[in-house]
């Protein structure tokens, strides 16, 4: 009698081999794609990473954008704040994400203009990041608490070098918007003044508002309200011309005080290396989302403009920006301490 078959199933033996052999038929599958080929684009939802806080000025933007771009690409774009740093630990966390245009940045003319001006950071704003496209900008604002007797640029700079130590201007800590303007002014005004570094703005108008600081360089879309109200008075607009907001506010150059005009300015950021198929997808989205009227209007009511933008535009901006802003700390021998 033959002795007894150890797999009386001869299909069992055959399995593993023909398990490979479906592998290396998918794979050579995957290898005949087009060059270049790459999954529908957005495959799940986008996350907008904001770097200050949730209800703030920039978040505001950020969450209006991000609206009206999850209707345009069909995915839900989702805001997520990473305050801290000036911005920079949002950058770093886009700079290191997945070059996938899934995690996107809302960044500013402090993460990609001020802080690589002043200080050595874990990320670099040129080779790391993928511009989208511009978003816009808001000029800046020169205020002072109302018991400061003076109601011009002119009257005021009179009043600081009259009383040296007598006048201190609040900022949103070193390396901000407010701190830069409040520098780039002493120097072309010749004004005397202290620097009151805060963790914020809001934190930097309330105090200026309080008279414990005196004088602020704010955007416009984080003061005007304060203005219209009364606890603030606006003396000038670092902008290339006045406001609709505030249409009665001279701009610094009419009040006779040049070279200082500080536009703060909001974009779109992709990590390096994103698909320039994405990029072109979400560029699209964005300029779409801008040219929307109801989005225009809940911007610009804030006291920003739309500046709709080129990846390249946006690229050329911050070269520009950065080049721009270590001028200004070499001039006014800034440091980030």
């Amino acid at each position: 009698m033959p002795p007894p078959n150890p797999n009386p199933n001869p299909s069992t033996r055959q399995r593993p081999a023909r398990r490979r052999a479906l592998c290396l038929a998918l794979l050579a599958g995957a290898l005949a794609l087009p060059a270049g080929a790459q999954a529908a684009f957005p495959e799940r939802p986008i996350t907008l990473v904001v770097p200050t806080a949730a209800g703030g000025g920039n978040d505001g933007m950020a969450r209006v954008v991000a609206q009206k771009m999850s209707a345009l690409l069909g995915r839900t774009v989702i805001v997520e704040n990473k305050a801290g740093a000036n911005g920079a630990i949002a950058a770093e966390y886009v700079a290191r994400a997945a070059p996938d245009g899934h995690t996107i940045l809302f960044g500013y003319i402090a993460t990609h203009g001020m802080n690589p001006a002043l200080q050595k950071l874990r990320y670099d704003p040129i080779t790391q990041f993928e511009p989208i496209g511009m978003v816009c900008y808001s000029p800046t604002l020169m205020v002072i608490n109302p018991r400061v007797p003076a109601t011009t640029v002119a009257e005021f700079v009179a009043l600081t070098r009259a009383n040296p130590g007598a006048y201190n201007y609040a900022s949103a800590g070193n390396g901000t918007a407010p701190h830069f303007s409040a520098e780039m002014f002493k120097l072309e005004s010749g004004a005397q003044m202290a620097h009151v570094p805060y963790r914020g703005s809001a934190p930097a108008l309330n105090d200026t508002m309080a008279n414990q600081t005196q004088v602020m360089f704010p955007s416009l879309f984080a003061s005007s309200a304060h203005v219209k109200s009364g606890k603030l008075r606006a003396l000038a607009l670092a902008g290339p011309k006045r406001s609709p907001l505030l249409p009665g506010v001279p701009t610094l150059q009419e009040a006779g005080v040049e070279g200082v005009e500080i536009t703060q300015w909001y974009a779109l950021f992709a990590p390096a290396k994103t698909p320039r198929a994405v990029i072109g997808q979400l560029n699209s989205a964005l300029n779409q989302a801008l040219a929307d009227k109801q989005v225009a209007q809940r911007i610009e009511a804030q006291g920003a403009v739309v500046d709709s933008s080129t990846p390249e535009a946006l690229a050329l901006t911050v070269r520009q920006e950065i080049a721009k802003w270590r001028g200004v700390v070499h001039r006014a021998q800034l440091s980030a301490d």
